[in-house]
């Protein structure tokens, strides 16, 4: 499917603690793509609203932020990141990469950020029963929805690899 991009936009989503971020950065640097961090584009754009207690967050003012970043994602050329994907349009991405994580190593990383209770339970749970996945693909096709494992460092750089060539055949088939 030509978008009329030049460059595909690549969706980066999978459970808080994944590696997404760290994922992110190190893409980036290779692709010289945009990274699209979502939650620091909600806080930069007032794009949150009334604090969860519970999550201990504010919520996210979708519609706001789907507004802000529409102009970023035309031309291509992004990577978007964040722990939820339903609310973005499927027309913005070219791949989609849910990125998953033993359980136990999500656990050490997200008592290492300071989740306790609720917040840390839920989100071990969102990992085992793949919520992140089933929502990628009850919103985008198919064909365009990849899985990767993030557990270590060298399945963080073999995951870089693997998008990178991702990107580069997208290239060679729609340009």
């Amino acid at each position: 499917m030509n978008s009329g991009r030049t460059l595909p936009n690549v969706l980066v989503t999978g459970t808080p603690g994944v590696g997404k971020s760290t994922l992110c950065r190190n893409l980036a640097d290779r692709t010289k793509f945009a990274w699209r961090d979502v939650s620091n584009i909600a806080q930069e754009h007032n794009c949150l609203d009334e604090y969860d207690p519970e999550y201990q967050c504010p919520f996210l003012n979708e519609d706001k932020l789907l507004d802000i970043m529409e102009g970023m994602m035309a031309k291509g050329g992004n990577i978007v990141d964040y722990h939820s994907c339903d609310f973005f349009p499927e027309r913005w991405f070219d791949g989609v990469f849910v990125i998953r994580c033993n359980n136990t190593t999500l656990y050490d990383r997200l008592a290492a950020r300071g989740y306790t209770g609720k917040k840390l339970e839920d989100n071990i749970q969102c990992e085992i029963f793949a919520t992140i996945l089933d929502e990628a693909q009850s919103s985008y096709k198919p064909v365009i929805i990849h899985e990767l494992q993030n557990d270590t460092e060298e399945q963080i750089q073999k995951n870089v690899d693997t998008i990178v060539a991702w990107i580069e055949r997208w290239k060679e088939e729609n340009i």
